[in-house]
């Protein structure tokens, strides 16, 4: 699986995580993402409680994307620091982005991203 936003590769290294336990298990004690590796987490149906983060011992800072089921940007929080205890999405989502902090510099809120 490979991470589009504007036919740019933004990641082609990609986790997907859809079961409840590998979505909790995220990240956790986990080496830091490097450049075009990235995470992505995919729930049944968009909601803002079952996309809400945290960063309980996550390592290192992170970027994250939530997405509609459109494939929509909805939210972006950049550098979400190691071990930060809740991260809400403004606005329900289906798909958590996690990437490398700066591999989001050039996305905002309504950009859609392909995978």
């Amino acid at each position: 699986m490979k991470l589009l936003y504007n036919d740019v590769i933004l990641a082609n290294d990609v986790k997907h995580y859809t079961n409840i336990f590998s979505r909790f298990k995220g990240l956790r004690f986990s080496k830091p993402l490097k450049k075009k590796q990235a995470a992505v987490f995919t729930l049944d149906e968009e909601s803002i409680s079952g996309t809400t983060i945290d960063m309980l011992f996550v390592f290192f800072p992170i970027d994250v994307l939530w997405l509609n089921k459109e494939k929509k940007v909805v939210d972006i929080r950049r550098n979400v620091k190691p071990f930060t205890p809740i991260a809400i999405p403004k606005k329900p989502a289906k798909y958590i982005i996690e990437m490398k902090t700066g591999m989001t510099n050039n996305i905002k809120i309504g950009d859609k991203i392909r995978f």
